[in-house]
């Protein structure tokens, strides 16, 4: 997050904006209920259990509400310079 933002929507917004933390919690559900039956570990992963290999944050847009990766932000700033 050093570079500048603007947004791909609203393409006026430089300034206002809300960084989302996405924690990831990988976890084993009942097929018939969707209860939690077990929380598991990212380094105990199953063989059948890809690992979250998505961004640690993601950004959204205070003047317009898009949501999206940080990435998207970034290039639509540098496309305006």
């Amino acid at each position: 997050m050093t570079a500048p933002y603007l947004c791909p929507n609203c393409k006026t917004n430089k300034t206002r904006f809300n960084l989302i933390e996405q924690h990831v919690k990988s976890v084993k559900l009942d097929p018939q209920t969707g209860v939690v039956i077990q929380e598991i570990n990212q380094s105990s992963l199953d063989p059948f259990h890809i690992a979250y290999k998505g961004p640690a944050y993601r950004v959204q847009c205070g003047a317009c509400g898009l949501i999206e990766d940080e990435r998207t932000f970034i290039k639509r700033a540098e496309l305006h310079k």
